[in-house]
């Protein structure tokens, strides 16, 4: 385990952050992080506004602050199973729902609310929408996706008509009452409480989990150690337009520390309960503490027989030979006496193991927060110590005794307030009580040395899992080095070639997103990365222009248009445009003018594409440029040119969305010409032969081709501004919040010329395809993920171009988020 990065406040004489108490931090599948502060300003102290600050892992400095409008301090924080919405609850009852508006990372607004006046809120969860996922460790080895991970039977905890799980969130508060908001599908909210017990308790800890029939599980204690942790079923339905809830007792346990003689009196606070998973409510994690110390229990529900007294075996009416049984508690592991906890995290892995024998692999820890400033990972079910990582703060290791001596008179160390486990459990997000954040690596094999083979399977398997379930896998990426990237792209491609056809048309663009990412992290193959984000576009172009075509007759039991133009383009294999052109019925491709006009970049971006690539054919030698992953592919050539034959013919009957080329010669048919030598290369890497190198011919009529047209610079994507590729060292990063520029600026000159830009260039709208000027002055938005830039609001309004710009609403191209970026004004 080792430190990435800390990113703290800056210093303002004014108003202080300060950690909130309790200090509550929630990590997202997308990889956003929320956390809280309170701002005190310093003329008056009773002033404090209790902070939410989101941010994405990528671009920590770049935090977004919302003034919560919580009277009183935050207690909770959840993100919903999408990773775009967040719930936070306080200690007045208040609990508010936030999302992004306009699809902005760094731009989020209250949306719905719910109220329980003064009743202050110890436990929240968004209700289960029914999806879960295992993970077979022990299958990691098979080809197959569908052996890897399977779709486990759960029951949404309540469904709308058709099965639909119905949206909505569960609260539990100090005073015993659970309550639950449910939203209907106009935007309403239907809200209903009920007391847990009849008797009703205070409650001090709680926690929610699922059952796979639907069902909520909570438990919650009074807080005293020698009280019993009670567990209750509750069961939401919706009765003529009401909510209704029903809660019923279930078996409860006493600690075990509290009823060990030696023990008795030790521990006299539980500070932390929690369910190991979500979706496990039959096994439970509990901390007691006193002020020095704590210990930590594992117990799990289990059904046993019930012993029946002789009498009664004989004389009663035997049904089915059953014994009777009960579902008790037993308790699984205890730690032994440990250093006073501070912050507890779960792993949020769904991993299911058959055999015990796996010693390690991500997702089997959690991790412990401990006052002395250090953590330890622990096996979630043996709870033995897998890892330990000492604080910047402790710098004693064990046995140093003046350092401990002198930390006892030097005040309250630094320790994590709040911990998180990323969703590949492979990172850790810790917030200190300075307000600062920490991000840990955790290393695949939980402290244990492997071979460089395990560990690229532990991460090609994650990567898999991201693939399948759409989460966002930067925390793998932390763990990659650049000797692993060309292994691991080589072996995520053989797997992905594995699957059945179905499986690769949904993961087609999401696997060319995943080995974009990966190839950015090595200068060696910074150019393959270049050629992924070009097929991202190339395929999202071409399913758009495709779309524009309209059946002639509407009632024709044929393909779709754009179907039959890939199936003719694939047959014939003519190298005139014109002769392919005849095969096609015209009468399909007759689009008005605006919206051919609209899109006239995105052609313009084809055809200089296209000639781009022939052009610098004959260059593709030793050292690999941008254009290289195109040589080779066949099905991309192919979808060039069947643009090429759409294009052609949308250019009879408007000429003025034809690409434009400047040519030396007036008689020059640019179009004839790139379709002729696209097709020769086409021919050499078609899918049903061997590839062939492409012959000298071609590559000689490419050589002439500069001379005969003037081939543009293709704009290749923008380097990436986020942290990633600054932590290959080992040495952690300092950043601040707020300021972009605490990034250290000493990074290798990259060997590529395409990527490095002048200062005065002019800035590119990379999916519209628009240059923005040297000083862009309209706002502008960027991928999280890839760096990719495009304006906020759309400067053509026509149909094809909407429909065009919804492909990226919500996310890039690449699926990563968009962050809003300020205009540059010099």
């Amino acid at each position: 385990m080792e430190l990435a990065y800390v990113c703290e406040w800056e210093k303002r004489p004014k108003s202080t952050h300060c950690p909130s108490i309790p200090l509550v931090c929630s990590w997202s599948c997308r990889n956003l992080v929320a956390f809280t502060t309170d701002l005190k300003s310093e003329d008056d102290d009773k002033n404090v506004s209790h902070m939410i600050h989101i941010i994405d892992t990528e671009h920590p400095w770049d935090v977004f602050s919302i003034n919560s409008g919580h009277t009183e301090v935050i207690s909770c924080l959840e993100w919903d199973q999408s990773g775009s919405r967040l719930l936070s609850a306080d200690g007045d009852g208040q609990i508010k729902c936030w999302s992004m508006s306009d699809h902005l990372v760094n731009s989020w607004e209250s949306v719905l609310s719910s109220s329980l006046d003064g009743d202050p809120i110890i436990a929240l969860s968004w209700l289960h929408n029914g999806v879960k996922l295992a993970l077979h460790v022990e299958m990691s080895g098979s080809t197959n996706f569908g052996e890897k991970f399977s779709r486990v039977k759960f029951s949404p905890s309540l469904t709308l008509f058709g099965g639909k799980p119905m949206e909505g969130w569960l609260a539990v508060t100090v005073s015993g009452l659970v309550t639950v908001s449910l939203l209907k599908p106009g935007g309403a909210l239907l809200t209903a409480s009920e007391s847990l017990c009849r008797l009703r308790g205070r409650v001090a800890l709680a926690d929610i989990a699922f059952t796979g029939g639907g069902n909520i599980v909570v438990a919650a204690t009074d807080g005293s150690s020698s009280s019993p942790v009670q567990f209750y079923k509750v069961v939401v339905s919706v009765v003529s337009e009401k909510c209704r809830i029903d809660t019923e007792l279930l078996p409860s346990l006493f600690l075990r520390c509290t009823t060990d003689p030696l023990r008795r009196e030790k521990y006299p606070a539980v500070t932390h309960l929690k369910f190991l998973t979500r979706e496990n409510s039959e096994q439970v994690l509990l901390c007691a503490s006193n002020q020095n110390g704590s210990i930590v229990e594992c117990w799990s529900l289990r059904k046993e027989g019930l012993p029946v007294n002789n009498i009664f075996q004989h004389c009663s009416p035997v049904v089915g030979e059953k014994q009777p049984t009960i579902l008790k508690w037993r308790i699984l592991t205890t730690t032994s006496d440990l250093e006073r906890v501070s912050a507890v995290a779960l792993p949020k892995l769904p991993i299911s193991i058959s055999n015990t024998e796996l010693k390690f692999c991500p997702g089997l820890g959690l991790a412990l927060a401990f006052h002395d400033g250090s953590i330890q990972i622990l096996h979630r079910l043996s709870l033995h110590t897998m890892g330990v990582f000492y604080g910047a703060s402790s710098a004693q290791r064990p046995g140093d005794e003046s350092a401990i001596k002198r930390q006892r008179t030097a005040g309250p160390t630094v320790h994590f307030k709040a911990l998180q486990f990323s969703w590949t459990s492979l990172a850790l997000a810790g917030v200190d009580n300075h307000g600062k954040l920490h991000m840990l690596r955790v290393s695949p094999s939980m402290g244990q040395v492997l071979e460089m083979n395990t560990t690229l399977r532990h991460l090609l398997f994650l990567l898999e899992y991201c693939m399948v379930t759409g989460y966002d896998w930067w925390d793998v990426l932390l763990h990659v080095q650049p000797s692993m990237v060309h292994n691991l792209v080589e072996k995520l491609h053989e797997e992905y070639m594995r699957q059945n056809q179905a499986l690769q048309q949904v993961l087609a663009t999401r696997i060319v997103a995943v080995k974009a990412s990966l190839c950015k992290l090595s200068t060696a193959t910074a150019a393959r990365a270049c050629d992924f984000h070009a097929k991202l576009l190339l395929i999202a172009i071409s399913s758009t222009l495709k779309s524009l075509l309209r059946p002639h007759v509407l009632n024709t039991p044929d393909k779709s248009p754009g179907d039959r133009l890939t199936e003719i383009c694939a047959k014939n294999t003519d190298t005139d445009i014109d002769k392919v052109m005849l095969n096609l019925k015209t009468e399909e491709f007759v689009l008005d003018g605006p919206p051919l006009q609209s899109l006239q970049q995105l052609i313009q971006w084809v055809g200089d594409f296209v000639l781009y690539l022939l052009a610098n054919l004959p260059n593709q030698g030793s050292m690999v440029r941008p254009g290289f992953g195109f040589m080779r592919d066949g099905a991309s050539l192919g979808m060039l040119r069947e643009m090429l034959v759409m294009i052609r013919i949308w250019g009879l009957l408007k000429p003025g969305c034809l690409p434009t080329f400047t040519a030396t010669s007036d008689n020059q048919d640019s179009m004839l010409l790139l379709f002729r030598l696209l097709t020769k290369l086409w021919l050499c890497s078609r899918d049903d032969g061997a590839p062939q190198d492409p012959d000298d011919s071609l590559i000689d009529e490419c050589c002439l081709l500069p001379s005969q047209l003037l081939v543009p610079s293709m704009d290749w994507l923008p380097v990436n501004d986020g942290v990633m590729v600054k932590l290959q060292g080992k040495h952690p990063l300092r950043l601040q919040f707020g300021k972009a520029s605490s990034l250290p600026s000493n990074a290798p000159p990259t060997p590529l010329e395409v990527f490095n830009r002048t200062p005065g260039s002019q800035r590119m709208d990379n999916l519209r395809c628009v240059h923005m000027g040297v000083c862009p002055t309209e706002e502008s938005k960027a991928c999280t993920r890839c760096g990719c830039v495009t304006m906020l609001r759309s400067p053509n309004k026509t149909n094809a171009m909407k429909q065009w710009e919804q492909r990226w609403i919500k996310n890039c191209l690449c699926g990563g988020l968009w962050r809003r970026i300020p205009p540059t004004f010099t």
